[in-house]
């Protein structure tokens, strides 16, 4: 169940982190107050029915967690992506300064779908676990229980910000750097090695293993292997799940947990078997290997978000969807842009690292050889477990094996034992293909050029939101008088002069308009599209609707371009009484009036 809610909460921290607070909502606050609250409700009353049908045994009891768990997420990102939760968040953030507090309060709204699903859960709880809670104390208890695996992103989110507060010189471009990135890791990994372990030991209300004769037995099979930890009482479940956990890096913080029900199912050697098992994680560092699995997974989704919404924008997809959806341009880029991201996250953590994650399990399992010189005591271990909680044989598991090959490949490895050291090089050999490919990957896109993959494109874009808004507000000709000017400006010159006729279409008496076409049709690069008597109309008509310097020199020049010269440089003459700063432009303008003429 700790796998599966580890991939629950990456998905949700993504979908935080990746999610740009829209300008503006889709709906108004008191619209969305009232969609988040139907659809909390509906949450938690879809929650207790399937609670109420499904939990009648364990194995129900945690189809239905992982069911509504997977649901929540899915919930959450509607209220991120199609309420606007992190744009009602944002003033959270006071002014920008911690942004990790807005991360904070939408991981709340998170917790507060899964509240409601413990709620909904309590009862059948109580009756499956034989125990007791009131809802605050049944909510608190769950909370605590997953929260550490929350806890290492929200403790760096908050250094990150917090630094950036300090008022050092320099400081930001530091930690925005490759230097700073690295400081920042070595603060998660001294968080992750000194502070982590004890902190979820007393969250998870591990007590210390009591004095007695199962103590010493587990401590002198310790100390045989040469091995030194403190065991745990570990209350997972009422402590009625059978399973056994090593937690911690550095051996004085380091901590072996075991249910109650396991300690009181497993005989001696069977107990042993699974120490030398959770013995075999420490030999063989696969804690160092979580971390950088992690760590590869940050490297490599970095290195791809940086070229990804360049190579978005130079899509025609993107632009198409544009086109046909109501969706804010940045929105939908930042949507298209979170997509691929999301599917990285996905199929990393359910791939790649559920790969290793497993073979490390193996490795681990094939320890009990080295400690007890056979598997046997393992296998009968892992029958217990597979009776107890009501499993099948054949049953699949994307973290661990399942329980049926594991126990076949002990089997197997207990007629031939070469088996332990070719799965010990060849996960050495994936391990060492993994770093290679993250590394190669990692240096490939670092070398792709972002302004190369979207040059061209930035006039695509404006271009995009401007028809866009045009489109939302079809009687504003505001927008499509900035569009003609973007072409313009870009020398698209056939399509701006067809943004600024739908312009004037729709406001036939703009002076801006009329001024800017008029210019256009004057000094178009294609003289094709040159028309200089229309040009002297609607410069007549902009110079009618507003006097001043800019409309009057247009008008000068359509009388130029007309052949009334001299009327062109009394135009000028009064353009510079109206606008006497731009006087040296006018007087060049006169000039040219009289030793030039316009078709040359």
């Amino acid at each position: 169940m700790l796998y599966a809610n580890l991939l629950y909460f990456l998905v949700a921290i993504f979908l935080l982190s990746a999610n740009t607070p829209a300008v503006k909502p889709v709906l108004p606050p008191q619209w969305t107050l009232a969609a988040l609250a139907g659809v909390y409700w509906g949450f938690a009353h879809l929650a207790a029915r399937i609670f109420a049908r499904s939990a009648a045994t364990m194995a129900g009891y945690f189809s239905a967690e992982k069911r509504l768990s997977f649901l929540a997420v899915l919930v959450f990102a509607g209220c991120v992506y199609l309420l606007d939760l992190k744009y009602y968040l944002s003033p959270l953030s006071l002014g920008g300064l911690l942004p990790v507090l807005v991360d904070i309060a939408g991981l709340g709204c998170f917790f507060l779908l899964l509240t409601l699903m413990w709620l909904a859960a309590r009862p059948s709880y109580q009756r499956l676990f034989q125990c007791s809670y009131t809802r605050r104390t049944f909510v608190w208890v769950n909370i605590k229980s997953n929260l550490p695996i929350v806890l290492p992103w929200l403790t760096l989110s908050l250094i990150f910000d917090c630094l950036l507060l300090l008022p050092i010189p320099g400081l930001t471009e530091a930690l925005h750097s490759s230097w700073g990135d690295l400081v920042l890791f070595v603060l998660f990994l001294f968080f992750l090695i000194l502070v982590f372990p004890p902190l979820v030991r007393r969250l998870w209300r591990c007590t210390p293993l009591p004095p007695g004769p199962l103590r010493e037995r587990l401590q002198a099979f310790c100390r045989s292997q040469g091995f030194d930890t403190e065991a745990y009482v570990w209350p997972l479940f009422e402590g009625q799940v059978l399973t056994a956990g090593i937690m911690g890096i550095v051996p004085k913080l380091r901590y072996l947990l075991i249910t109650p029900v396991l300690l009181e199912t497993l005989n001696g050697e069977e107990l042993d078997s699974v120490l030398a098992h959770e013995i075999g994680h420490v030999k063989h560092r696969h804690m160092l290997l979580y971390v950088m699995l992690f760590l590869g997974f940050s490297l490599l989704a970095g290195a791809v978000a940086k070229p990804l919404p360049h190579l978005i924008l130079s899509c025609d997809l993107f632009y198409r969807l544009l086109s046909h959806l109501s969706v804010p341009p940045d929105n939908l880029l930042g949507i298209l842009t979170s997509l691929p991201l999301f599917l990285l996250l996905l199929i990393y953590f359910r791939f790649v690292f559920g790969y290793f994650v497993r073979n490390f399990e193996r490795q681990a399992d094939a320890c009990v050889f080295q400690a007890l010189g056979t598997g046997w005591p393992l296998v009968r271990a892992f029958e217990k477990i597979m009776l107890s909680g009501g499993g099948s044989r054949k049953e699949k598991n994307w973290h661990h094996f399942g329980i049926g090959e594991r126990i076949d490949f002990l089997q197997q490895c207990e007629h031939d034992r070469s088996l332990i050291g070719r799965h010990d090089r060849r996960l050495r050999r994936h391990l060492i293909l993994y770093c290679v490919c993250i590394a190669l990957g990692v240096l490939a896109l670092q070398q792709i050029d972002v302004g190369k993959l979207s040059e061209g494109y930035e006039t695509r874009y404006a271009e995009a939101v401007l028809l866009q808004k045009a489109r939302q507000e079809p009687g504003n000709s505001l927008w499509l008088m900035y569009l003609g000017e973007l072409l313009q400006s870009r020398r698209m010159e056939q399509r701006a002069i067809e943004a600024y006729e739908k312009a004037l279409a729709l406001t036939p008496m703009s002076p801006e308009i009329n001024n800017n076409l008029a210019w256009l049709l004057i000094t178009a690069q294609d003289k094709s599209l040159r028309n200089p008597e229309r040009a002297l109309t609607l410069a007549h008509t902009a110079a009618f609707l507003k006097e001043q310097g800019s409309i009057l020199d247009t008008l000068a020049t359509a009388y130029w371009a007309n052949g009334l010269v001299e009327e062109a440089t009394l135009t000028q003459i009064k353009a510079i009484r109206l606008d006497p700063k731009n006087r040296v432009y006018y007087q060049r303008q006169m000039q040219k009036f009289r030793q030039q003429r316009w078709d040359e």
